[in-house]
């Protein structure tokens, strides 16, 4: 079985990817995928995975898990989305690294799968916009305990990344910036499902149409119509284009409030965001998808 594990992180659009799934989970499961409603799986994947802080799985362990969410269905591939696979946001950060408990939450998971195809999809965020989310949701405030001394500059998605690969070193890791998640949400949808990009699904414009007013997404809808054959990175560009031009103002921008925080900080903080997507992109086992 071939298992996809979306695992946020949060504040991007986890919520709003499981629910365009959800949306196609008729259309996948004739094509042998699945998409479980979260209520299957995520309180008792959790519970497992805690419970092997202390003890390995039982051996039928995976069995249980996958009756569970599968109800008895054959599948060829399924697809588990949970933002808290790899720890609440109260812990996402502690003392400077971002989840640090990442890895040896998916090593248990392989684990648990290990006879399994596991694939990991993860969607970034410039930490400029995310730490300070984080900070303020944090279960320990003390700031040693958050940033441990660390520079918020010094803080890179690529350890995060590199512990990972370390840790399950034969299961896929997919990327994403949630920053082009707008210009390649449905790409996004159709990897996970393991489906072409010619594949129609229902809800490939969900999140562009929260950001762009309405006549620009008529304007869009218009365009495709008008140009019913375009590849993916035509499209793209297409959608960059009226974004451009009718984004919702309040819908993209995004306000800051980090004590101490200067725009030259936040500046600085997102050139080292891009290169360090760019270190991520050159890791072995690891796939970055581009806007």
């Amino acid at each position: 079985m071939k298992l996809v594990l979306h695992v946020g992180v949060h504040f991007t659009e986890e919520d709003r990817m499981m629910k365009c799934l959800l949306r196609n989970a008729d259309d996948f499961a004739g094509k042998g995928v699945m998409v479980p409603g979260h209520g299957k799986y995520r309180a008792i994947l959790r519970d497992t995975l805690n419970a092997m802080a202390s003890a390995p799985p039982s051996e039928m362990a995976r069995d249980v898990l996958v009756d569970a969410f599968l109800d008895d269905t054959d599948a060829n591939r399924v697809i588990l989305s949970d933002a808290n696979f790899l720890r609440t946001p109260k812990t996402a950060v502690q003392e400077g690294m971002l989840y640090p408990s990442a890895p040896v939450r998916m090593m248990r998971m392989a684990q648990i799968f290990e006879n399994d195809d596991v694939e990991i999809f993860i969607g970034l965020r410039n930490p400029a916009t995310l730490l300070p989310i984080l900070f303020d949701k944090a279960e320990d405030p003390d700031p040693v305990a958050f940033w441990g001394g660390r520079d918020p500059r010094d803080i890179l998605w690529s350890d995060t990344i590199g512990l990972l690969r370390e840790a399950v070193p034969n299961v896929p890791i997919t990327v994403w910036c949630n920053e082009d998640t707008p210009l390649i949400w449905a790409h996004i949808i159709r990897q996970m499902a393991g489906l072409p990009d010619d594949q129609k699904i229902i809800g490939g414009f969900d999140l562009l149409s929260s950001i762009m007013s309405t006549e620009g997404m008529k304007r869009f809808r218009a365009y495709l119509k008008d140009h019913p054959i375009m590849t993916e990175h035509q499209k793209r560009r297409a959608i960059a284009a009226f974004l451009d031009k009718y984004a919702l103002e309040g819908e993209v921008e995004e306000e800051l409030d980090m004590p101490g925080w200067t725009e030259d900080i936040v500046d600085e903080m997102t050139e080292i965001y891009d290169e360090d997507v760019a270190k991520i992109a050159a890791m072995p086992g690891v796939r970055v998808l581009m806007a």
